[in-house]
């Protein structure tokens, strides 16, 4: 089967054409007259034909190149497509560019930096694991840059200002908070109301010494308190937007870390009015009166068994508790949040009882103390290393038995949570705004992951920052993505987004100097992002 031209009169037409035999000769039948072939050829659907036809044929790229073994080469184009797109789109783009106007590397680092921050999007790990991983992926403007280059882009971003006048104790003024306020002036708004800002910490450990002064040995939220560690302080704003990133040495304590955070989103931001929202490792006396003195609103979570006045005060306190509902959420919520406020001492508090939360944690109790009178049986080196079994258990006289009255007193905490608030919201306002934290809290989880970038290889501070720092530029790209996709409507698998974006992958075949790049089909979600980001699919086959 064939193609040919039959002329008739002034014009000709595109046929398709078998062979057939027929008593040992060869005619020829036609199989159907496809049309005028100026026509076609000038609204150019001879070339829609041979594509729609190549669909149902794995060879016919070969055929159509004429070679048996072409030279051909698969690269992945999606990831770089989309975040190329949100990384001008938040301004992270513009603000490397201005902050790098002058400076003579030698290389391009706005491109080094890129591609560090799409390697963390893709699959965490080293700048020595990035420099191989990248020849898999199309990533424009990045073909001639070299490991070294990603060390110097790193060196680049945490290296510390001259001007240190907004430097806080804990760390100096680097090249990234300039980056940082770029960005936000990028996206800020005119505050019509209070602004509230999310604050939360983590921790990184390292393998080796973790620099010349960040790696310092505290609290581990990793359970590694045998390695050194940095703390990374991270801001969001509620709309779940990243701020910035701290980074300080390992044993700086969170009730530490809130006064700076305070202190800079004034002075870096130029934020007039805000409200700090942390959870309850946040505070502390000497915060309390940070805040107070400098007419800094807040709401915080408290430590219910270990604050004195909490626990014997607010807990006990009567009143009768309403219910609150989120906007747009079902008022038939069969276990509602439910609120009351507490004053006492001039000072605010609002206890959250969530009935839901009381009954899972009254059968979690229960299963503990019914498990522990086996326990108590069998002996009591069988209760050592168990944390949950020690709160109920009293030791006298080298008799072991379960402790009644702490039974009791922990029954008071069931499903409760307490904040302490200088703000003027609605006792119903401030307890849903610290229920965005569990949100907030989900983000961070996702920093957690982003930051999983050990091992870490560098030795000095301002790489080690520079370094931690893309993996914050990763966060804040993946989360446009996400309020991208929120307006468009759609809610997807973060994993399934990736996988997705990696399946969208370009073909480039050679023949006699020419090149053509075929472009395989969207799957899964992958049409749904580009939509959602503003960006139209490449086409399936071009010219190069």
């Amino acid at each position: 089967m064939f193609a040919r031209v039959k002329k008739s009169g002034k014009y000709q037409y595109l046929q398709i054409v078998e062979n057939t035999k027929v008593k040992g000769k060869v005619r020829q039948q036609v199989i159907a007259t496809v049309g005028r072939l100026d026509h076609l050829q000038e609204k150019g659907r001879v070339e829609t034909l041979i594509k729609s036809l190549s669909r149902y044929s794995e060879r016919a790229m070969l055929i159509l190149t004429g070679h048996s073994d072409p030279d051909a080469v698969t690269i992945k184009i999606g990831p770089a497509l989309i975040f190329e797109r949100l990384w001008k789109n938040t301004g992270i783009k513009q603000a490397l560019q201005k902050l790098l106007k002058g400076r003579k590397f030698g290389f391009d680092v706005e491109r080094a930096i890129f591609l560090t921050v799409l390697h963390r999007l893709m699959t965490s790990g080293s700048d020595r694991d990035c420099d191989r991983w990248r020849r898999d992926y199309a990533v424009a403007g990045t073909e001639d840059l070299e490991l070294h280059h990603l060390y110097r882009a790193m060196a680049f971003l945490g290296e510390a200002l001259a001007d240190q006048s907004l430097a806080s104790h804990l760390a100096p003024r680097c090249s990234k908070d300039l980056v940082e306020e770029e960005m936000f002036k990028t996206w800020r708004h005119l505050f019509t109301d209070l602004e509230l800002v999310f604050f939360d910490t983590t921790s990184i450990y390292f393998e080796g010494d973790g620099g010349e002064t960040l790696g310092e040995r505290g609290f581990s939220k990793d359970h590694r308190p045998d390695l050194k560690q940095m703390v990374v302080g991270v801001v969001i704003n509620d709309e779940g937007r990243p701020i910035c990133c701290e980074m300080w040495p390992g044993n700086t304590a969170d009730v530490t870390s809130l006064v700076t955070i305070s202190e800079h989103m004034r002075a870096r931001f130029g934020i007039k009015r805000f409200c700090i929202v942390a959870d309850r490792g946040m505070i502390s006396s000497g915060n309390l009166k940070y805040l107070e003195e400098n007419q800094i609103p807040y709401i915080l979570g408290t430590r219910m068994r270990k604050d004195k006045e909490v626990r014997e005060q607010i807990l006990t306190c009567g009143g009768r508790y309403h219910e609150v509902h989120p906007i747009g959420s079902d008022a038939k919520d069969p276990s509602p949040l439910k609120v009351k406020e507490v004053r006492h001492m001039a000072r605010r508090y609002v206890v959250c009882l969530n009935d839901r939360q009381a009954a899972k944690d009254r059968l979690t109790r229960e299963a503990i103390i019914e498990a522990l009178k086996e326990k108590i049986r069998q002996g009591a080196k069988s209760l050592v290393g168990n944390k949950g079994y020690r709160r109920y258990v009293r030791i006298q006289k080298g008799s072991t038995a379960i402790d009644v009255e702490k039974v009791k007193s922990e029954a008071r905490f069931d499903g409760k949570y307490i904040l302490r608030t200088n703000t003027d919201l609605p006792t119903d306002k401030v307890a849903l705004k610290y229920k965005e934290l569990w949100q907030v809290e989900r983000v961070f989880r996702d920093i957690k992951s982003m930051f999983e970038t050990r091992p870490i290889f560098h030795q000095r501070d301002d790489t080690i920052r520079g370094h931690v720092f893309c993996s914050f530029l990763a966060l804040v790209l993946r989360k446009e993505l996400e309020r991208n996709l929120e307006k468009a409507g759609h809610v997807f698998e973060w994993s399934h987004i990736k996988q997705d974006l990696k399946a969208l992958q370009e073909t480039y075949i050679e023949e006699n100097g020419n090149k053509l790049a075929v472009r395989s089909r969207a799957e899964g979600v992958c049409g749904k992002v580009f939509q959602a980001v503003g960006m139209a699919m490449p086409p399936t086959i071009r010219e190069i």
